[in-house]
């Protein structure tokens, strides 16, 4: 159950701008590249216009007014059947909550809700914590990328049966 001041909901089309400023700190505060990883996705400054379409949500986490994170579900290239899991990134205000998790069952249900037989996740080395949730959730390591989502810097690839 989420915290009264914790709302988890779709993105709006306001939100655009706050949640590619918080997705570009958190990759700074990575040290990830910013090449070859959502930083430098086209898609980031217009996520709103990016998941409108069928098959496809981005939700965001809002505390007191204020974007701490989102995550989106996103069929990959290539195959409807597959969704994947993306620019899942939260300010630290936000971690350690159970927030991630709860973004996590929303985003999930929504994929089977869909009628996806799989969820696909690719991230960075670096980023052990998010891998933790992922392997929580019933992720499970695979050996080659999927899709053509154009993060080359994410070596780390993941699939999640749905049921």
């Amino acid at each position: 159950m989420l915290k009264s001041s914790v709302e988890i909901r779709p993105i709006r089309p306001k939100d655009n701008a706050k949640i590619a400023e918080v997705i570009r700190y958190v990759l700074l505060e990575q040290n990830a590249p910013k090449t070859g990883s959502s930083f430098a996705d086209k898609a980031l400054d217009n996520m709103f216009e990016e998941y409108n379409m069928p098959r496809a949500e981005y939700y965001v986490l809002v505390e007191k007014e204020s974007i701490l994170g989102g995550a989106g579900i996103q069929a990959i290239a290539n195959d409807d059947s597959i969704c994947e899991l993306q620019k899942m990134y939260f300010h630290p205000k936000a971690r350690g909550r159970g927030l991630g998790q709860q973004m996590m069952d929303i985003c999930l249900n929504f994929a089977r809700a869909n009628q996806f037989k799989s969820c696909y996740i690719e991230t960075l080395e670096s980023m052990k914590d998010a891998q933790k949730l992922y392997l929580k959730n019933g992720f499970e390591y695979i050996e080659k990328r999927l899709g053509a989502t154009g993060h080359d810097a994410c070596p780390v690839w993941m699939l999640k049966a749905l049921d």
